[in-house]
């Protein structure tokens, strides 16, 4: 079984992240999908996570893997959602999230994912919210996996996306 560490990304890592958001990119279209075809995520973006402490890195022996931005400010886009959130307190959201290509590790999105929740335990919050393509198979078979549970629809960036929450305590 691999072994996944989660670090805050620095600017070293910033060509690694783009390669691996590049991979991210070729993937979904390849599986057909308009997600991430349209100049979004972008290197800009990479940059300002960075900058703002939401970029992390995943590793196995050390190695970057995979790539999430963890961010505990509101995204405005939960905000307004067609559906309900289980909660209406702090809460952790989570972007971005790709795992490389080159090699293929298996377990990355579910590992970023487990890591994520410890990280917000850590931080005292108790709440992970996130949101998906609708043709996101693979993100959402973590979400089923890991328990997250699907509480409508929010519209982020001109499309609306499946969005799922879930309680940490």
């Amino acid at each position: 079984m691999n072994k996944f560490e989660i670090r805050k990304a620095t600017l070293a890592d910033k060509g690694r992240i783009w390669e691996i958001i590049q991979q991210a990119i070729a993937l979904r279209k390849e599986q057909g999908s308009r997600q991430w075809q349209d100049g979004y995520p972008n290197e800009d973006v990479v940059q300002s996570d960075i900058d703002k402490g939401y970029g992390h890195v995943v590793e196995v022996e050390n190695r970057i893997v995979g790539y999430v931005a963890i961010i505990f400010d509101v995204e405005p886009a939960y905000n307004d959602i067609d559906g309900k959130w289980l909660s209406d307190g702090q809460y952790v959201g989570i972007h971005r999230l790709a795992s490389a290509q080159d090699p293929h590790v298996k377990g990355v999105g579910t590992g970023i994912m487990q890591g994520v929740e410890k990280i917000a335990i850590d931080h005292g919050v108790y709440s992970i919210k996130v949101d998906t393509n609708f043709d996101n198979g693979g993100m959402l078979h973590v979400f089923d996996k890991l328990g997250y549970q699907y509480c409508g629809e929010v519209h982020f960036r001109g499309a609306s996306r499946k969005a799922f929450e879930k309680l940490l305590n």
